[in-house]
């Protein structure tokens, strides 16, 4: 998949609709009984929002349309510009930066965490959606807030699952899908002996790659920090981690530690790995393209395997941000309250195929969930995430940890044995105690 830059400029057909909108004047919000803010859009109104780039079309067509609803409701243009996943994080700290870009931007993670001071403060808004829609899934609310307060709006998590070729794994001996870390490198081992390679990012992917390495060191009783934020990474349970990843890895396709998010996605499509972890969308690029036919009907889906300490999933979030530069705060939060109205949130879903799981409990019982068999493992992502500050609090610092790729690295520099993981661990712990210690 190519991920290349596109802006999209959506007209309006005048204020006229506006009444129709929940949070505008005096007019109904969501549902009788929510007291939802009611939002007033500045005169001449216009907004820039800036997003990831897609990886299934269906959910960035949901959200155009939606957009183009507002739009034809207020008037206010809504300009949507998208940038690669791994640009998302230094533009949005640009912005925050020197005040100014566009007004709301889809984060990663805890990102909102290094610049909460130059956001707006949307609590009021998350409050009454979370009341009106049955309340947020804690890891994605946590996320989102900062000294008590909503700096954000849980937009989605992207659930990550292993993605697998079925006959293959059946020729290598194995009728199910190993459940535990055991079964799961005996696996590796069979399927690299049938030249049906395994495939895990170890690169800087902003989705795949923090997921799998976090995977590693959870799913062995690693952290980063304890409860109280004090860095324990350096610890038996991490070295078990990185002597486990340098096991698998033995088994990879050679050059997954220089793969960002769409690598794995090309190399299973082309036949070359027989695993991997990832987004339904890989499924659904196979299964959306006549030629790959065969392999769809091929690939099946389930849960990370349970390690010796047990479930530990990262699952990557993303949050709406409201910069305060904003000239036009109102609107902008008019926008996000329709754009989390049921009719446009459900429509969404629906449209992202399973790839965005919910942040509202409401929205759990969307039928894109019970549509596919393969949407199973990623129909609870916001429920089961660990936020990756565990077990510590998050703020800048978990934040700043993560964008400086510490677990990542620590991982790939173990498994590909440019470091002993004893080595691997001590520079990781040396590299967090920089930054738990500011």
């Amino acid at each position: 998949m190519t991920i290349s830059r596109r802006n999209v400029l959506l007209g309006g057909a005048g204020l006229a609709g506006a009444a129709a909108l929940p949070g505008f004047g005096a007019m109904p919000a969501f549902a009788q009984g929510a007291a939802m803010p009611q939002f007033k859009p500045e005169p001449g109104a216009s907004l820039r929002v800036l997003r990831w780039s897609p990886f299934v079309k269906g959910e960035e067509d949901a959200w155009l349309a939606n957009t183009k609803k507002f739009t034809e409701a207020t008037g206010i243009e809504v300009r949507i510009d998208k940038e690669s996943w791994e640009d998302i994080r230094p533009k949005a700290a640009v912005a925050a930066n020197v005040g100014s870009g566009p007004d709301i931007v889809w984060v990663w993670f805890d990102d909102a965490q290094q610049y909460p001071d130059k956001l707006l403060d949307v609590t009021p808004l998350a409050n009454a959606l979370g009341a009106k829609f049955g309340g947020w899934y804690p890891g994605n609310e946590a996320y989102a807030k900062a000294d008590g307060k909503f700096i954000a709006l849980p937009l989605a998590t992207i659930g990550n699952a292993v993605c697998y070729r079925d006959s293959w794994v059946k020729d290598a001996g194995f009728s199910t899908f190993p459940n535990d870390t055991k079964g799961f490198l005996e696996l590796a081992k069979a399927l690299k002996a049938k030249n049906h390679p395994m495939g895990f990012t170890l690169g800087h992917g902003v989705g795949d790659g923090n997921n799998y390495c976090h995977w590693v060191l959870w799913s062995h009783g690693g952290k980063m920090v304890d409860d109280q934020g004090k860095v324990v990474i350096n610890s038996p349970e991490t070295i078990a981690a990185l002597k486990y990843a340098a096991e698998l890895y033995k088994t990879f396709i050679p050059g997954t530690e220089s793969w960002l998010d769409v690598n794995n996605n090309r190399a299973f499509l082309a036949g070359e790995i027989s695993v991997t972890a990832n987004g339904v969308s890989l499924y659904y690029a196979a299964k959306n393209d006549p030629k790959l036919a065969d392999m769809a009907a091929d690939i099946k889906t389930t849960n990370m395997p349970v390690g010796p300490t047990g479930v530990a999933e990262l699952a990557q979030t993303t949050s709406a941000c409201i910069f305060k530069y904003s000239k036009f705060p109102q609107a902008a939060q008019a926008y996000m309250a329709f754009m989390f109205d049921a009719p446009q949130m459900n429509a969404w879903i629906q449209g992202a195929s399973a790839y965005c799981c919910q942040t509202l409990k409401a929205f759990a019982n969307n039928p894109v969930w019970t549509s596919d068999p393969n949407h199973a493992p990623y129909a609870k992502a916001s429920e089961l995430l660990r936020p990756n500050g565990f077990s510590g609090p998050l703020g800048p610092q978990s934040a700043a940890a993560m964008a400086d790729w510490i677990v990542v690295d620590m991982v790939a520099e173990a498994a590909t044995g440019q470091r002993t993981p004893e080595e691997a661990a001590k520079r990781a712990e040396t590299r967090a105690n920089r930054i738990y210690r500011r």
